[in-house]
């Protein structure tokens, strides 16, 4: 009995002893929490997981990965700051237009030049920038993100309405008054002549819940070369020049509606209106931060769960009767420079694994890791490596060729990049608040500038 008992005491000593020696191995696993946008299309968000799947198999690191609507990201990461419980990376597609540099400038941001400093010669110089942000708690400016991806202005048209008002893409003027002229005055009221139906030439984002509206407003303001901030930041609208074309912009922007050459609606549009608008063939043009509008027609005619006539449509659509264009030359007959808004992801200060979040950063953005998840978006986004940016995917057809030919013909930073007090004007959207103004209380248009020129001074000084 007592050899008994004492054999029972060795083999539990001999149990525990063996437990304790794997305890450590089972105490190093890690597990990092990933926040991230949910995905335009599918093969996006099946981009991400495979690559996720790779990383935990590489690194023996999990991954708990949780998706949200773009909508819900900034809220429940505020929030997350807030109790202290941030994720240990986070990316959504709108935090560089509204919350990131304000994030840096208060230091609630890692320093993330260990992971970029190494591969930064993989990147196209313009992404990198966007990616240094002002630390005012460190007094320096360094890497408070990493550059995912990419996004400019395009114009998407219906060819086949075009032809219906007897009209063919070589007619479209490429000089400033002309090409809204012909829009306006000419192709609207051949199309509701050639249809009997109440169609609008141009889709005009003008919603204050829209980034359409102060991103293709951009681009009127580039028209005329208005530049509000320096490249340190500091204001230059006190300048008369700058308020002189900042009203000639506004004016274009809002005589489209004024000339009821967009539709009445367009001033309460949100981010997916004018792309429904355009679906549904009550607009013949708008213009649009991505190619996402043809990209549907595309993922239509791939769509399995479609019937043969849908993804016959959508083939036919995609490529027959959409045209995706640049802007035409400015009033002065130069080429608009885009802007160009890249997309970062975060860490936080705060996060409890930044080490493994670091790691993941970086086979996230390996060549053969980042790629499948860019051209899973199906041209919505454009790549901010060189090499995918060389890809055949930006080659296959005409529309991700205009893609290409944009970014490549050079672009330029949004002013949140200089002045991180822009993303406050961002999130109130003072551009479209001057656009209803003048188009819907019926305020003169340099009185409506001069408003939006003391907010900016208010907010950004």
């Amino acid at each position: 009995m007592k050899s008994k008992v004492i054999g029972a005491i060795t083999l539990a000593v001999a149990a525990a002893g063996l437990f304790a020696a794997a305890a450590p191995a089972f105490a190093q696993q890690k597990t990092i929490t990933v926040w991230w946008v949910k995905g335009f299309y599918k093969s996006e968000d099946e981009a991400l997981a495979e690559t996720i799947k790779k990383f935990e198999a590489k690194t023996g690191i999990k991954v708990e990965l949780s998706q949200y609507a773009i909508q819900d990201m900034i809220p429940k990461t505020v929030a997350a700051l807030d109790a202290g419980t941030v994720p240990d990376v986070a990316y959504s597609d709108s935090y560089d237009v509204q919350v990131q540099g304000k994030w840096a400038y208060e230091g609630k941001l890692e320093d993330l030049t260990d992971v970029m400093e190494p591969i930064k010669g993989r990147f196209v110089q313009n992404t990198l920038d966007a990616s240094i942000l002002y630390n005012d708690v460190a007094k320096k400016k360094s890497y408070y993100g990493f550059p995912l991806k990419q996004q400019s202005m395009h114009v998407q048209i219906w060819n086949d309405m075009l032809e219906k008002a007897g009209f063919k893409q070589s007619d479209i003027p490429n000089d400033w008054t002309g090409y809204w002229t012909f829009w306006c005055d000419k192709v609207q009221p051949a199309i509701r002549k050639a249809t009997g139906q109440r169609i609008y030439a141009v889709g005009q984002p003008m919603g204050v819940e829209s980034t359409d509206s102060f991103q293709s407003f951009y681009t009127f303001m580039d028209a005329y070369h208005v530049k509000l901030v320096d490249d340190d930041g500091k204001l230059l609208v006190d300048d008369p020049t700058v308020r002189e074309n900042l009203i000639k912009a506004m004016k274009d922007y809002t005589d489209t509606y004024i000339k009821g050459c967009t539709p009445p609606s367009s001033t309460t549009w949100k981010d997916p209106d004018n792309n429904v608008a355009f679906h549904n063939k009550t607009i013949v043009m708008t213009h649009n931060f991505t190619i996402s509008i043809a990209a549907k027609w595309f993922e239509d005619s791939q769509n399995q769960n479609l019937t043969p006539e849908q993804r016959e449509a959508g083939k036919k659509a995609y490529e027959q009767d959409i045209i995706t264009a640049s802007f035409p030359k400015a009033p002065d007959g130069s080429t608009i420079r885009y802007r160009s808004d890249v997309k970062t992801g975060l860490v936080f200060t705060a996060a409890k694994n930044k080490a493994e979040a670091k790691q993941f950063i970086s086979f996230l953005l390996q060549e053969e890791n980042v790629r499948p998840y860019i051209e899973g978006a199906l041209g919505r986004w454009f790549p901010v490596t060189k090499e995918s940016q060389e890809s055949p995917f930006w080659q296959a057809d005409k529309h991700r060729k205009a893609v290409y030919a944009q970014f490549k013909g050079g672009t330029a930073a949004f002013d949140f990049t200089k002045n991180w007090k822009f993303t406050i004007l961002n999130n109130e959207n003072v551009w479209a608040k001057a656009m209803n103004r003048v188009v819907s209380e019926k305020v003169p248009v340099d009185k409506a500038v001069d408003e939006l020129i003391a907010r900016i001074k208010q907010v950004a000084g």
